[in-house]
């Protein structure tokens, strides 16, 4: 039993998980060693690039995958000693989602409602991932964003404890993807439990009470998303270029006031400080008593992708593969 910002219990844990795959080269490790602690009536993210191991791990939890090795625990039980009850607790939406597209909506949502021994009023799920009047249209006639809406709406017809979602918006416009994101947290107001894959960090930081940030298989950061932001000594970054030819010396910007860190790269300059009133003004009268000159500047908040960027070396693409 754990704690965790008011959290009491755990509905998912995995210890020493692992899962190897054969390939000519020998054994290649999706999952490498994973240990996770998620407690009941949270949301928790796990973050990284295509390849970390989070659709292996999370299809292991789900009971589509037997690891190779570990102990694995979901609502208490354990797959293999009562699959069926255990599977009428919990709602699924795998990354890639395939309807029969030649059915309704809404004798799709009745079909997974079949599924259930109990479960929730199939016009009650329409409405609340606002479907209602899309009924009577075939799947395949669905927009990319209503499909997404209408796979969530089958996980959650069965009204479950627990639920999965592996990169459920991924592909999706900005305005899809703020409709999920409404739906999720409807979700979470009934304390029920959500574990979220995602490359997308800043659905992360708006969705999730803690994340594990996952890389070749393991686990490389865990916290609440403000927790690892913090981690890294500064809430804001500077970032700038200088006209062509010219450079700075890096221990010439950390005479900066309230800089924590700079790196530069490929004459890039980016430094992260808390208190960005007080340092830009002051890196603005270093670069000009040193006869430099500007060619860009921006300021931003850390986000998720700078934790990733500072543990790994990489940063993720839009695709979510590390660049």
């Amino acid at each position: 039993m754990i704690e965790v910002s008011g959290y009491m219990s755990n509905a998912i844990s995995c210890r020493s998980l692992y899962k190897q795959y054969p390939s000519r080269t020998g054994p290649v490790e999706a999952v490498n060693g994973l240990d996770l602690e998620i407690c009941a009536g949270e949301c928790f993210g796990l973050l990284g690039p295509n390849g970390a191991g989070k659709t292996t791990t999370i299809e292991i939890l789900e009971g589509l995958l037997s690891p190779t090795s570990g102990e694995v625990e979901i609502l208490g039980s354990r797959w293999g000693v009562d699959d069926d009850a255990l599977r009428q607790r919990i709602g699924i939406t795998l990354q890639e989602t395939r309807l029969a597209e030649k059915l309704s909506v809404a004798e799709t949502i009745r079909l997974f409602r079949s599924f259930y021994s109990k479960g929730l009023d199939s016009n009650t799920v329409l409405d609340q991932v606002g479907l209602t009047e899309k009924a009577g249209a075939y799947v395949g006639k669905l927009s990319g964003g209503q499909k997404q809406r209408l796979a969530v709406a089958c996980a959650l017809v069965g009204d479950p404890e627990l639920l999965f979602l592996d990169e459920p918006t991924t592909g999706l416009d900005p305005q899809s993807r703020r409709q999920l994101w409404d739906i999720l947290i409807q979700f979470r107001k009934q304390k029920r439990t959500v574990l979220l894959t995602t490359h997308y960090m800043d659905e992360a930081e708006r969705l999730c009470d803690r994340v594990a940030i996952v890389d070749r298989g393991k686990v490389i950061a865990l916290g609440s998303p403000t927790e690892l932001i913090a981690s890294l000594g500064g809430e804001h970054h500077i970032e700038f270029a200088l006209q062509e030819g010219q450079t700075c010396e890096a221990d010439v910007l950390r005479e900066v006031p309230t800089q924590t860190d700079v790196q530069i790269a490929d004459g890039d300059y980016c430094l992260a400080v808390t208190a960005p009133h007080i340092a830009i003004p002051a890196l603005m009268g270093l670069i000009q008593t040193r006869g430099l000159a500007l060619s860009r500047l921006t300021t931003r908040h850390v986000s998720l992708e700078d934790v990733f960027v500072k543990l790994t070396g990489r940063r993720l693409r839009e695709d979510g593969t590390a660049a």
